[in-house]
């Protein structure tokens, strides 16, 4: 049987691949900027932890886990130095998981590195081609009923 053709694939599994291919390349600048004990499981971790400071149990219900996963994630990310436990101001007994100066700075290389991958592509396909491409596929998001999770930034790994 000869190998498969890219653009013989469905359009859902090029989509995975292309993603896929820019996860990697992410995850390579990213390790090249001192970020390199990071993957690419983290970053639905992270996403949680922008602009808010949940406890564990937030978290596992956002990531759709069990709270021992999210504290287990949590732990991990806490030895390399990426996020803290805190107490909640309003109540000590609360604990809350915030970003520390090394995990807003790995979230800064992300976009970096997310920012000149795009420009790589940009040169390559051309503006319009790039944008029309970027289009469709925000399309085929919203299709698929993914638009609302990436605004609430409450993507979920796949089952």
């Amino acid at each position: 049987m000869p190998s498969p053709e890219p653009q013989d694939l469905d359009t859902g599994t090029l989509a995975l691949f292309v993603g896929f291919a820019a996860a990697e390349s992410v995850q390579a600048a990213l390790a090249a900027a001192g970020f390199g004990d990071l993957r690419f499981s983290h970053g639905y971790v992270f996403q949680h932890l922008i602009d808010a400071e949940p406890t564990v149990g937030d978290l596992a219900t956002g990531l759709g886990m069990t709270q021992q996963g999210a504290s287990k994630a949590v732990l991990e990310l806490e030895g390399l130095g990426y996020v803290e436990r805190v107490p909640d101001p309003r109540d000590a007994r609360i604990r809350r998981v915030r970003l520390t100066g090394r995990g807003r700075a790995a979230i800064d290389a992300a976009r970096t590195a997310r920012a000149e991958l795009e420009e790589r592509l940009r040169q390559r396909c051309g503006t319009g081609a790039l944008d029309a491409a970027r289009t469709v596929l925000a399309d085929l998001l919203d299709e698929l009923g993914g638009t609302a999770a990436v605004r609430r930034r409450a993507v979920r790994p796949p089952r």
